[in-house]
């Protein structure tokens, strides 16, 4: 990434999408955006709908080949995933705890997810399963490179879980990360709703509900999402690129911020943009300033191992 790159939006021609969205027309920031949070973001009420996995983070000399054996030269253990990324990130945002549902396997690996987030500001509210909280492993070599291997399957909360929906729909925006369709319909009762793809495409569409912003990376196949696969369609949608950036659904392109330090590694960056994102369209932000805050959140994620400050 070049380190003299500035925010910006790079008019590309007209996309479907922004005429369904309520937010104001993007204004140009000339000057960096400052990551202590306004008065309108600290007050934001905000929740996550989604899933969790318990991650441990290795730095290693080199990646692993038949026959030979890496050596980890730092560890680290943390709840991961979109949704607990998202939530730990909207919770350094606000001034209140960012209420976070969820589902997790009766274990001591589920236990332990909801102390760390509660340790993160996050209000964790749990469908616990008579099944294995999902765990991960992910690897970053020492050119920051990362690879991902999760075991066992998502858990997802779903509407008739017994947990406190009344205290969702009084929330100023929900993210959601997994869920079923008629959670979502919960979720949509909100002011602003976001969504990453990887909620499904098949949920969505049974759903049936407008997403304000729907935000996935470009690079990775499953979360891409082809003209016209949602009806009705998101206000906005937002693939990102990585360093190069992204597209936004306006025909738009932004460029991606400088980052603040060395690349460390890229683990929950996308999560980190689309929190940040979400949480400037959710205090009415212009759709610029938004993205602009999501991409230094990004940026920051980049500079440290692991997703958390």
């Amino acid at each position: 990434m070049n380190p003299s790159t500035a925010f910006g939006l790079i008019k590309t021609g007209t996309g479907v999408g922004y005429e369904a969205c309520t937010h104001p027309a993007p204004v140009v920031l000339n000057q960096p955006l400052e990551l202590e949070s306004p008065p309108k973001l600290q007050q934001l009420c905000l929740a996550v709908v989604g899933h969790i996995e318990w991650v441990d983070f290795l730095a290693v000399d080199h990646w692993p080949q038949p026959g030979l054996i890496s050596h980890a030269q730092q560890r680290l253990e943390e709840p991961a995933g979109a949704g607990a990324v998202i939530a730990v990130q909207l919770a350094q945002l606000v001034d209140r705890p960012v209420h976070f549902f969820t589902a997790l396997g009766r274990d001591s690996v589920g236990e332990a997810c909801v102390q760390r987030l509660q340790e993160r500001g996050v209000e964790v509210h749990v469908a616990w399963r008579d099944a294995p909280t999902r765990r991960g492993i992910s690897l970053v070599d020492e050119g920051g490179d990362r690879g991902i291997t999760v075991i066992g399957d998502r858990l997802t909360p779903v509407s008739s879980d017994p947990l406190p929906w009344d205290v969702l729909r009084e929330c100023d925006g929900a993210f959601v990360t997994a869920a079923d369709a008629a959670l979502v319909q919960i979720a949509r009762t909100v002011p602003v709703l976001a969504a990453t793809p990887r909620v499904g495409l098949a949920v969505l569409r049974s759903a049936g509900v407008q997403i304000d912003a729907l935000i996935g990376s470009g690079l990775d196949p499953a979360e891409i999402v082809e003209p016209g696969a949602l009806s009705p369609l998101p206000a906005i949608q937002i693939s990102t690129e990585g360093e190069a950036g992204g597209m936004i659904s306006t025909g738009d392109r932004y460029s991606a911020s400088a980052l603040p330090g060395p690349l460390i590694e890229t683990y929950g960056c996308g999560d980190s943009f689309a929190a940040g994102v979400f949480a400037g369209l959710a205090a009415q932000w212009p759709l610029e300033r938004a993205i602009e805050l999501g991409c230094q959140l990004g940026a920051a994620c980049a500079t440290r191992f692991g997703p958390y400050e």
